[in-house]
């Protein structure tokens, strides 16, 4: 028998061979064993394959939390393409910059979502599956009808450990940006290596056949799979033998979440900052949810408040919380010890500008070696400037995090050093909000900056100087901008000056703004 790969569909055969009856994945209605999840993605590498669809091609994937999602991102790691992340909150000219940017050759996506393709833009998109979501027929190939045309035979490969997977991300520019990894490096940077549920960091891929000896672990994942956080806790569930119950609600609703996680008997309840572990902890605190057998509470992509972290702990007490630092530059980077203090893995520094690491005391950027990724897709120069080699000739991936270095060894977070406003968990630009709303005829300046929010960490805001004489109208601001970005980018807090302040060499002065909208002004 061939040797299997650190492919990402490798090491998922590894275990539906050893579990093929486990209950792998939930997803609303839909229930599916490791058997019946590794046919359905076979039969979406087999579709793909016969549409033409070859290695190292990108297949977009536009759709929410659903079955579907996870079928079709394995079987594209079966066939040796790299399914592309699409944010189903996008609008039409943020869509054919992704697409066309990652270069997709196919996209599977749900009928409702679909249009917003703009395909005249998108040339060297050649197929669309559509998938049913109640939206009524298609002209394109319809998902169901695909995958029971094509075989649900394993006999897609051989797989490489160099096989790409690749997480699109804001760039400075505020276009989303390509992170090229090898399927090897993500799994040991941002999956755990096996560890999850019980496991050690394995040498081979045959080792993973050990959770058969294991209870599941039972994990629930609320965050978009169209996002690393989503993605990257489903695929641990999925290679350690766990099941991955998906929250396939349009919004996140705390009551509905807990009730699912009482159904399913989930352990683990992830999370993405206060903007979701806010209304948990409230629900909790009512007392209708008894019947909960979660121990951990994991969070990622937003931080946690100690206020929050203690409010979960005392409605389940002893209780874990982790409260997870990370990117998709750097994969799982550390765990939270309070106060804005990280325990970051051993593979990671804080570096001075030379690359070299700084002392306790120090401050200097967190950078990753080891297991990170190859490039920015198609971007040498933001390449070049990221994944950095020291003076010894080691590779480095810099995330942008400025840190001190603490005595014990901890690191305290100062900031990024790009405008990243990070809103729910979502990452907004400052530069691109701030384009679209200099495009209004009735703006003659702007500056985009984060407002302190207690359930989403930020919210966009907005500081404006109007064309003389313009009388200053937030509902016409509101829909210029919802129509040119996705909802959560769109200002939800206007602050109007006479002018906007610029430092001595022309840039705005965000620290101003800052300070403009951190008074009481009245949220929209």
């Amino acid at each position: 028998m061939t040797p299997r790969s650190f492919n990402l569909a490798d090491l998922f055969e590894v275990v539906a061979g050893a579990c093929p009856g486990r209950t792998a994945l939930v997803a609303g209605p839909v229930r599916l064993t490791y058997a019946e999840l590794d046919a359905r993605a076979n039969r979406v590498a087999h579709h793909l394959a016969g549409a033409g669809v070859e290695p190292g091609d990108r297949v977009g994937i536009l759709a929410y939390n659903r079955a579907e999602w996870a079928e079709t991102m394995l079987g594209c790691f079966k066939l040796r393409a790299a399914p592309v992340n699409v944010n189903y909150r996008y609008v039409a000219g943020e869509l054919a910059h992704l697409l066309g940017d990652s270069g997709c050759v196919a996209l599977v996506a749900e009928r409702t979502l679909l249009g917003n393709v703009d395909r005249a833009r998108l040339p060297r998109l050649r197929h669309v599956v559509a998938i049913d979501d109640g939206a009524g027929p298609s002209a394109d190939a319809e998902y169901e009808k695909a995958l029971a045309a094509a075989s649900p035979e394993p006999d897609v490969g051989p797989r490489s450990s160099d096989d790409p997977y690749l997480l699109y991300t804001g760039g400075t520019t505020g276009l989303p940006k390509g992170v090229l990894w090898r399927s090897e490096d993500i799994f040991f940077a941002a999956l755990g290596g096996g560890t999850y549920g019980g496991g050690s960091i394995i040498a081979s891929p045959e080792e993973l056949a050990g959770c058969a000896e294991r209870e599941p672990m039972r994990v629930q994942v609320h965050a978009p799979l169209m996002h690393g956080g989503g993605q990257w806790m489903t695929l641990i569930a999925l290679t350690t033998g766990g099941t991955a119950i998906l929250w396939t609600g349009r919004h996140f609703d705390a009551r509905s979440a807990l009730e699912l996680a009482a159904r399913e008997r989930s352990q683990v309840f992830m999370l993405v900052g206060n903007g979701m572990a806010g209304p948990v902890a409230d629900e909790l605190a009512t007392g209708r949810h008894r019947d909960l057998e979660i121990f951990g509470f994991g969070s990622g992509g937003a931080p946690l408040s100690s206020a929050v972290k203690k409010r979960l702990e005392a409605a389940l007490p002893g209780v874990y919380i982790s409260d997870n630092l990370g990117g998709t530059e750097t994969g799982a980077m550390g765990v939270s010890e309070g106060d804005g203090r990280f325990r970051l893995a051993s593979d990671f520094a804080v570096l001075d500008d030379d690359l070299r690491p700084v002392p306790p005391g120090g401050e200097g950027l967190v950078a990753r070696t080891g297991h990170i990724p190859l490039a920015y897709w198609g971007d040498e120069q933001k390449t070049a400037a990221t994944f950095v080699q020291d003076p010894d000739g080691r590779r480095w991936a810099l995330q942008g995090d400025h840190a001190r270095v603490e005595d014990d060894g901890t690191v305290t977070l100062l900031g990024r050093g790009s405008l990243v406003i990070n809103t729910g968990g979502e990452k907004v630009f400052a530069e691109e909000v701030e384009t679209v709303l200099r495009g209004h005829p009735a703006v003659a300046d702007a500056v985009v900056v984060g407002a302190a929010d207690p359930r989403f960490g930020h919210r966009v805001a907005a500081v404006l100087t109007l064309a003389d004489g313009t009388p200053a109208d937030e509902a016409a601001l509101t829909e210029h901008c919802r129509g040119r970005l996705a909802g959560y980018k769109v200002p939800r807090l206007y602050r109007f000056v006479d002018a906007v302040r610029r430092t001595p060499v022309g840039k705005p002065d965000y620290t101003w703004a800052r300070s403009l909208v951190s008074e009481q002004v009245r949220p929209r």
